[in-house]
């Protein structure tokens, strides 16, 4: 799975300088943030639908294809910021071994 991300990551790079006609993430970075995060928005709902949809009818292949696209966009925003997969990929890392409410008690301090 990390080398799929981060060959991702590698690509979404790249078409961060590319003509925004060359190429769909190229014309997303060309939009601009908002455009971007419209994206991620679009697609969290189409996954929550999808998943409510897997849970009447069990048959998970829409959730499965709208998760994709939601990571995808998520990382062409990550990406547009600055950020790597890896980054993500070293978050989740650091997670292991913490307890869940641990964790969210820990940033309720903040």
């Amino acid at each position: 799975m990390n080398d799929v991300l981060q060959q991702l990551g590698v690509l979404l790079e790249e078409r961060k300088t590319a003509a925004a006609d060359s190429s769909y993430v190229a014309s997303l970075h060309a939009k601009g943030l908002n455009k971007i995060l419209e994206k991620v928005g679009e697609e969290a709902t189409e996954t929550l639908l999808a998943a409510k949809d897997a849970s009447i009818s069990g048959d998970n292949r829409d959730l499965i294809y709208e998760t994709a696209d939601l990571w995808f966009h998520s990382l062409v925003m990550l990406s547009h910021l600055g950020e790597s997969p890896q980054a993500v990929l070293d978050e989740l890392a650091r997670r292991f071994g913490l307890s869940g409410l641990d964790e969210k008690a820990a940033r309720s301090k903040d």
